[in-house]
């Protein structure tokens, strides 16, 4: 399991993902999950995945093999919308094909989810989550991020903090407190946390940064988060109906 999230916001893109991926408790390794595609002045696009590891490995290489042909690539489709339909296609053939390979062999999840976001010359900032089916959906103003993986931990304090209008700079470290709260719960996700900005035409990363176990802002987060939680909860009075 993993989880990555990605925001599009009036200010720019921030995607983040981990980098755990296991195959049970004694088999954990570390593979980054965010990918870069980039032409400087022209197109940024940050692709994240979610899911079985052959399956979306098997994809990007697939997507940056097709790099440099004259058939459709990410770097010379004219839209995101574009972008992401190809991304959807190769997701869809490499699954379908794996399943048709292992049909007699057991049951295995292929699946995988995918965040696709960035900026093409000629439109604005666009974010899709793509589906193992293939389809997608784009974000919104009233939805300006998506998650992938084990999202459920991390999404109280996004919905309640995130905006379009909020900067970038508030939005890292509502990611960050998101993931924090995500590994505290399931163990299937941790450090290193892969962290990106693109800001608005830009067309390129304009910031990178990898969270390492030692990172003392992560740290430091992380405990006052803790801390300020139990202080709301303290505060709280208890329901005037319990007589105990």
């Amino acid at each position: 399991m993993t989880y990555c999230v990605a925001m599009r916001l009036n200010q720019g893109l921030l995607f983040a993902s981990d980098s755990r991926t296991n195959a049970g408790v004694d088999h954990i390794s570390t593979f980054s999950k965010m990918n870069v595609f980039e032409q400087s002045g022209e197109r940024c696009l940050v692709l994240l995945n979610a899911g079985n590891l052959a399956t979306t490995q098997s994809v990007v290489t697939k997507l940056r093999k097709r790099i440099g042909s004259d058939e459709p690539n990410l770097m010379n489709v004219s839209s995101i919308f574009d972008a992401a339909e190809l991304v959807g296609d190769e997701v869809k053939g490499i699954i379908t094909g794996y399943e048709r390979g292992q049909a007699n062999q057991g049951a295995i999840d292929f699946s995988c989810t995918f965040l696709l976001g960035g900026q093409i010359k000629g439109e604005h900032p666009r974010l899709f989550l793509i589906y193992s089916a293939g389809n997608f959906i784009e974000a919104t103003r009233d939805t300006p991020y998506f998650q992938i993986g084990e999202s459920k931990y991390g999404k109280p304090i996004i919905d309640r903090v995130v905006k379009p209008e909020t900067s970038l700079r508030e939005a890292v470290k509502c990611a960050l407190v998101s993931f924090d709260s995500t590994m505290r719960s399931n163990l299937s996700v941790g450090l290193p946390i892969d962290l990106a900005l693109v800001d608005t035409d830009s067309f390129q990363v304009t910031f990178r940064h990898r969270i390492e176990s030692n990172d003392p802002y992560f740290g430091t987060i992380s405990q006052q988060w803790g801390e300020g939680l139990k202080r709301v909860f303290n505060g709280l009075e208890p329901p005037d109906w319990l007589d105990i």
